[in-house]
């Protein structure tokens, strides 16, 4: 396995549209997907698209563990809401909702800013595990949001161009300093919430 180098914005590969895998139980993308998640526990992110380490495949890796919640959180919250690891090949989604929410998000290539995206609350996404078995699921909360933000990564779409409103792209260390805007509609912020900001950043999405 090895970690890989991260694709930053500019890079012509994260302005294209990722390439559907003919085969997804192919070794070629095992060792992809291998190499995937030892880069992401090096930057102890949530998730990772192919073209973010230069590979325009469709495949992402997420996971939206119930680690994450605030002590009791978990408790409350449905099970939609959480996403064991999961490595997705072509995936595709649809929203279940017109329900929108802001959340703020990272990017590890986007360094160093965090945004405030509206996204859809309920979603249903399928697509191919590297074994070949088919993945179908309904996604609620962070799990809904990850999901989204890394498929964006498979269509050329970085967080920053869903923004409307430019203000709430703020430098991260400026957060930690000051604290993170005011947004109406706003999700509880999370540590770690997103594939690009790592437990050191103490961003959230």
């Amino acid at each position: 396995m090895a970690i890989l180098k991260i694709a930053r914005m500019g890079h012509p590969v994260l302005a294209e549209r990722a390439k559907e895998v003919p085969d997804p139980t192919a070794r070629e993308i095992r060792k992809l997907v291998e190499d995937m998640h030892e880069t992401l526990a090096d930057i102890r992110g949530a998730g990772l698209a192919a073209p973010q380490v230069h590979i325009g495949k469709r495949l992402v890796i997420f996971a939206a563990p119930k680690e994450r919640s605030e002590e009791g959180e978990e408790e409350d919250a449905p099970e939609t809401d959480f996403s064991p690891m999961t490595e997705i090949i072509n995936p595709e989604w649809q929203p279940l909702s017109d329900e929108m929410a802001m959340g703020w998000e990272g990017c590890l290539s986007v360094p160093g800013l965090t945004g405030a995206v509206a996204r859809h609350t309920h979603i249903r996404y399928r697509g191919y595990s590297p074994q070949g078995q088919l993945i179908d699921r309904e996604a609620t909360g962070f799990h809904a949001r990850v999901f989204q933000h890394e498929f964006d990564h498979l269509d050329g779409i970085l967080y920053p161009m869903r923004m409307d409103d430019l203000s709430l792209l703020v430098f991260t260390e400026e957060a930690q300093k000051f604290g993170l805007p005011e947004i109406e509609g706003e999700e509880e912020p999370e540590e770690d919430a997103s594939e690009g900001i790592s437990e050191d950043e103490g961003a959230a999405a």
